[in-house]
């Protein structure tokens, strides 16, 4: 699908191709580029098992420290004809980008944006205050994992996850807005839903906090090996 520059919402250049050897750790890559081996640096802790395995082609972006022990960054990996980002790192940048956007952001327009703002025992990505002057509590997700057109978070258990919806709730019900963005990679996604049978707590929690008046987000985001592009809100998906 052509991608129109008005949807565009990030700038995230890959430098190069390269293939998956083998995932070493949560955060280490043994790839192969043109060749030769080399090592990548995983921001995204998920599991990803059905985009980081041996053979599978990824998108790289070399480290800006030549002394870095890792000489890349790994962006994106090839999953459902498509490149599936698997950069956690740049959720900061893209949220800020789409709150930022007037006719986008799914919270109303914002005035200003504190990132990393501590609520009771967890801090949470943002603290919004909205041109009407309210605050809102936010956090942001992101979801790869896409299984008979319904986008699944998370793909391994978080018991952060859960704590960071126990705080939202929590907000909310102090009344003040709360609210998840959830950016949804994996493209071919027509709903969101949490992952029930690999997290039950986050699950429990999530349905918990909707019903407290925490809003839910799921954002579509396709991504070209260059920009990050939004593709509108999908809706829960019914049970």
């Amino acid at each position: 699908m052509t991608q129109s520059a008005s949807s565009s919402l990030l700038h995230l250049p890959a430098d190069l191709e390269g293939r998956l050897v083998v995932r070493r750790n949560r955060f280490l890559a043994e790839v192969e580029i043109g060749g030769q081996k080399a090592l990548a640096h995983v921001h995204d802790p998920g599991r990803l098992k059905e985009l980081l395995w041996p053979g599978n082609r990824l998108l790289l972006r070399r480290a800006g420290n030549p002394k870095r022990k890792t000489g890349y960054d790994l962006l994106a990996a090839r999953g459902h004809g498509a490149w599936v980002l698997v950069h956690s790192g740049s959720h900061r940048a893209l949220a800020t980008r789409l709150l930022s956007c007037e006719e986008r952001s799914p919270v109303g327009p914002a005035l200003d944006i504190r990132p990393e703002v501590t609520y009771g025992w967890s801090r949470l990505d943002f603290e919004v205050r909205l041109r009407n002057g309210a605050l809102m509590a936010l956090e942001v997700k992101g979801c790869t994992l896409c299984r008979d057109g319904r986008a699944l978070f998370p793909d391994a258990p978080t018991k952060r996850g859960a704590r960071h919806l126990e705080e939202l709730t929590a907000v909310r019900k102090g009344g003040i807005r709360a609210a998840v963005i959830v950016f949804i990679f994996c493209p071919g996604a027509a709903c969101f839903a949490p992952n029930t049978p690999m997290d039950p707590l986050f699950s429990q929690r999530f349905h918990e906090a909707r019903l407290a008046g925490v809003e839910i987000y799921p954002v579509s985001i396709s991504y070209d090996g260059q920009y990050l592009y939004y593709g509108g809100i999908l809706p829960l998906c019914h049970a």
